[in-house]
């Protein structure tokens, strides 16, 4: 009988694995049948944006976190794929720091060339997966949309590639439901240009508050207020942005925080991040974690050690993104086909608790930058996937915290050097903060590639 192989979800991750799989059949390898089940109508996970919040058309609730004018906060060097670059997509090197809808082209034109859309099936949210014993296969329950049909099927193996970005943390805070302003979370967040001419309170410290703080102020927010539990981010602020403590209650328009301070705010948008949360899977079988860079209970980040037919990508906080997805995509993939084979549970959680032990150790962003790079070396080398210089981008991601506490408005203008082509990105034709359309043709406009004697001056210009 042919092995059967569930993927769950069709964002970075999920299709990482179908592009892990398809390497192998390419490379004349007898591959499994693997069926990808995605919610939403056309494949990209998170990178694709919709209107909605709450629930979707069908009833479900809405996947994307994703809001218009989102650029990348990361250099795209970062992120490439190593079996193919952004230069070979888009045909000639682009600018270091592109918008969601070029990320999207991207990631889908991996896709589309590998003719990989005919295994996912759309518009289908998966429901339950359940394990049984006795036949050592899982049957996974999903919803047909289109015709809100259930449908079961049996599969060998399962890959949770959900994402963690979905679900909300949303603390509440006193007074906050006589507030008389716009309230969200950070997931429910949309379009910066809703509040033009606000005073905004932020509440939280981390990536979502950093990015939608900076894109309301591009966009005319009249003044910006984060809110911070343990430290401020500490950046070099406009005179438009304020950090304050946590908040402690509201009364009335009047934010007050722990230190006796108050601020009068229009909105309030709680960017406090996101739970591992999986409705779907048993308890059995639910990975339980905080947002760290190495969750309990996975041998190598990726099998779940109770039973390591169960798999999940990209469970991690991350640095690394796309590439460490492949990474764990291939391991997956050389497990299942039996080239990597598994030690037994007690080797798998020792091993497990040693890289937990070596995060808990690090103690500065350039450790955990150190650790995570590590991490994906240890991935990488244990299978054919490409080379793409793992700690060289390691060293970029130093270097974009650097840029950061340099400019957190400007950041976005540096340029970096791909490690897959060796090509040094060229300049966008319009620095961010005056880059208001955000759209693919708008980005992909002429830029000019610099001289190779002025490259690293056009770096740090």
């Amino acid at each position: 009988m042919t092995l059967r192989i569930a993927v769950l979800g069709a964002g970075p991750s999920g299709l990482a694995q179908l592009r892990a799989f398809d390497a192998a059949r390419r490379a004349g390898a007898d591959v499994p049948e693997v069926v990808c089940f995605e919610k939403q109508s056309d494949l990209g996970g998170m990178w694709n944006y919709t209107w909605r919040t709450g629930l979707d058309a069908h009833g479900e609730p809405v996947h994307a976190s994703m809001y218009r004018y989102l650029w990348s906060n990361g250099p795209k060097e970062c992120l490439e794929f190593a079996d193919y670059s952004f230069e070979e997509h888009f045909g000639r090197p682009i600018a270091s720091y592109p918008p969601r809808p070029v990320l999207r082209d991207y990631i889908m034109g991996r896709i589309e060339r590998s003719d990989l859309r005919g295994q996912i099936r759309f518009d289908t949210a998966v429901h339950s997966v359940e394990y049984s014993e006795d036949t050592g296969r899982f049957t996974v329950t999903v919803r047909k949309l289109e015709d809100d049909q259930l449908v079961a099927e049996e599969f060998d193996y399962v890959v949770v590639a959900t994402g963690h970005f979905s679900t909300p943390n949303a603390p509440g805070f006193k007074g906050l439901d006589q507030f008389p302003g716009r309230v969200l979370h950070a997931h429910d967040f949309r379009d910066a240009c809703e509040f033009t001419g606000k005073d905004l309170l932020l509440v939280g410290s981390s990536y979502s508050a950093e990015d939608i703080g900076t894109q309301c102020h591009k966009y005319g927010a009249r003044s910006v207020t984060f809110s911070y539990r343990s430290a401020p981010m500490g950046y070099q602020w406009p005179e438009a942005f304020d950090e304050r403590p946590l908040l402690q209650h509201v009364e009335g328009n009047t934010a007050h925080f722990i230190d006796g301070s108050s601020r009068d705010v229009d909105a309030i948008i709680l960017c406090t991040g996101y739970q591992h949360h999986f409705p779907f899977l048993p308890d059995a079988l639910t990975l339980r974690t905080s947002n760290r860079l190495y969750p309990q209970d996975l041998y190598k980040g990726v099998f779940w050690i109770d039973n390591p037919k169960l798999i999940y990508l990209g469970m991690q906080d991350q640095y690394y993104t796309f590439n460490m997805f492949d990474a764990q995509a291939w391991l997956a993939r050389d497990m299942i086909l039996g080239r990597i084979p598994l030690p037994d549970a007690q080797a798998m959680r020792a091993d497990s608790d040693r890289w937990f032990a070596r995060e808990n150790a690090a103690s500065s962003v350039d450790e955990d930058i150190d650790f995570q790079a590590a991490y994906v070396r240890d991935l990488v080398d244990r299978t054919d996937y490409p080379e793409f210089a793992i700690e060289q981008v390691a060293e970029m991601f130093k270097e974009w915290m650097r840029d950061k506490a340099e400019g957190i408005l400007d950041y976005r203008n540096k340029s970096y050097r791909s490690t897959i082509t060796g090509t040094l990105a060229p300049p966008h034709h319009t620095p961010w903060m005056e880059a208001m359309d955000d759209s693919l043709e708008a980005f992909l406009e002429a830029s000019t590639v610099p001289e190779p004697e002025t490259e690293r001056e056009l770096a740090r210009a």
